[in-house]
């Protein structure tokens, strides 16, 4: 086999190794929402998962810094809310689950995602 075919193979055998870990392997970082919790919003939600006691009320404080309309509001689909963010204000949104399970949460045009685990 020639230098270039394994250099080929080599560099094929790392990529669909990254490409693995990045899609399948990846663990989630879960955030503790103890009564409230700061969602920074530029170029998606940090945190992206949440994690919050059921039936106990928890704030969640939308801090939108990205300009891109895609990310001016964001839709709790399941607790039927859909929330206007305001640029470089905090909005909250108050969440009472009554139900333990995950939850999504997206912007406007549903490309940008974030996750709420009620426990």
């Amino acid at each position: 086999m020639s230098l270039d075919k394994i250099i080929v193979t080599i560099t094929s055998i790392l990529g669909i190794g990254f490409t693995y870990w990045f899609f399948l392997v990846k663990k989630e970082k879960i955030v503790e929402a103890a009564g409230e919790v700061d969602i920074i919003v530029e170029g998606g939600y940090s945190p992206e998962v949440i994690s919050m006691p059921k039936g106990k009320t928890t704030k969640l404080n939308f801090i939108r810094r990205d300009p891109s309309s895609c990310l001016e509001e964001v839709v709790l689909g399941d607790f039927k809310i859909r929330k206007h963010l305001p640029l470089n204000q905090k909005t909250t949104i108050e969440l009472t689950p009554e139900a333990s399970g995950e939850f999504k949460y997206t912007c406007g045009m549903n490309m940008y995602h974030g996750k709420i685990i009620v426990r």
